[in-house]
């Protein structure tokens, strides 16, 4: 594969793409003698800093951040690792020195280093949403596939033994058909300003940070303390808002245990929107279609305060954050970690007879990375491979993009297109910045 040459706000690369087969086979590193991969974290402050802590039972051996304050104190904990400020640069010096990288940047360039290190044949673990754009979900999905390589979604949960319980126990039909599934979260509200404009304010840009390379991919905007350093989120160029946060999350359990990769139609209601920021609440509904012996079913998106209808599971308060799924023989509520309870009064603990089909593991802070650090020393694909985060990821953007263009949505998965309105499609990818283009 040859190497463009690179600066700072510049390069150029054209790449052709093509589906490869579903299963994935990572390529394997080239370990050192004490069999550990070599990892480079891009972004390493706030979740980044938690990333990498997940992966260093392997050798940490870079570390790529825009803004040295944030970073500080994982730059003190690893002080062997080479530091960046340009992922491109320390691709290019690094070379064959990485085996593997954790993306853990704003929403907005997750694709981007993804994709240089999947081309230049790194395993890659990135935050979730896997992407800002159902275009870059695609793409990045069919890049792994086509090189081999050992991919994570950074959607904890999925990995989570609890979780993994329910998901056997809905598809043993404890439930009976199951036609719809309610996901909630308390974001944004306390957690980060939505609904909101274009801040005024642009006071000088901090020492510590480079300004220019946290933009990235974004269209050229004035530094301001509303993006940095969380409240992007709420910020449709940089962010996608509540949905985008926590849908990887909630809908681990669902896709999971019936799949969501095949939405064909989405309608949303929404309040407090502008063309700026995600809006201050949300309710948002997808078709699912029949699939492999599985019933259609609806599934339910809830933010800003936006509940389930009470009598799902009467008596209840329902949490901050939670699953519901309605079969016609129970209702099981649950979270996105698990800790499932059953309108009928039956507990997790009266399925004995239903089989473990899972492997449980149990140290829990660390299950999802080292899923996928096995996944890149040749193992089995990791529970949330690109092969599934991607498609997952398009149907939770999909999800914005019926936010975005306020209309019932028909979706063609195969076009990759809103058949019915074609303004909608603007949602669907986005134009990058001049000279960060891939």
């Amino acid at each position: 594969m040859p190497t463009y040459p690179l600066s700072r706000r510049a390069f150029l690369r054209q790449t052709t793409w093509a589906a490869a087969a579903f299963p994935m086979v990572s390529r394997l590193p080239v370990l050192g003698a004490n069999n550990r991969l070599n990892i480079a974290g891009i972004g390493a402050g706030g979740k980044g800093s938690v990333d990498i802590r997940g992966c260093d039972s392997e050798n940490i051996v870079a570390l790529c951040d825009v803004d040295d304050a944030r970073a500080a104190d994982t730059f003190r904990k690893y002080p062997k690792a080479r530091r960046f400020r340009d992922f491109r640069v320390m691709f290019e010096q690094m070379g064959r020195g990485v085996d593997a990288v954790t993306v853990s940047t704003p929403d907005h360039m997750h694709f981007l280093p993804s994709m240089w290190a999947i081309e230049r044949g790194m395993g890659v673990y990135c935050q979730k949403p896997l992407t800002h754009t159902i275009d870059e979900a695609r793409r990045l999905t069919l890049a792994a596939q086509k090189h081999k390589v050992a991919t994570q979604m950074g959607n904890q949960g999925r990995s989570n033994p609890e979780l993994l319980r329910e998901v056997e126990l809905v598809r043993a039909g404890v439930l009976g058909t199951v036609h719809e599934v309610h996901c909630w979260t308390d974001r944004p509200g306390k957690w980060w300003p939505q609904g909101v404009g274009w801040p005024t304010q642009t006071p000088p840009v901090p020492a510590t940070l480079d300004w220019d390379m946290w933009l990235g991919v974004a269209q050229p905007r004035p530094f301001s303390p509303a993006y940095v350093p969380f409240n992007w989120r709420g910020f449709w160029d940089f962010g996608t808002g509540a949905l985008g946060d926590m849908g990887c999350h909630l809908f681990n359990l669902p896709d999971l245990a019936l799949g969501i990769r095949d939405a064909t139609t989405v309608e949303a209601w929404s309040q407090g929107q502008t063309e700026v920021a995600g809006p201050v609440s949300s309710v948002v509904r997808w078709s699912i279609p029949a699939e492999g012996g599985r019933a259609p079913f609806t599934l339910w998106w809830y933010d800003g305060g936006k509940l389930p209808p009470a009598d799902l599971f009467p008596g209840v308060k329902y949490a901050e954050n939670g699953v519901l799924f309605v079969g016609d023989r129970d209702v099981m509520l649950t979270n996105y970690n698990g800790g499932a309870s059953f309108r009928s009064g039956r507990k997790v603990a009266d399925f004995k007879n239903v089989p473990e089909t899972y492997a449980k593991c149990s140290n829990w802070d660390r299950c999802h990375y080292e899923d996928w650090i096995r996944a890149c020393k040749g193992g089995p694909a990791a529970i949330s491979n690109f092969s599934v985060a991607g498609p997952m990821t398009e149907v939770v953007l999909l999800g914005n993009v019926a936010i975005r263009s306020g209309r019932p949505l028909i979706w063609s998965r195969s076009a990759m297109r809103v058949m019915n309105d074609p303004g909608a499609n603007q949602f669907v990818r986005q134009v990058d910045r001049k000279g960060w283009t891939i």
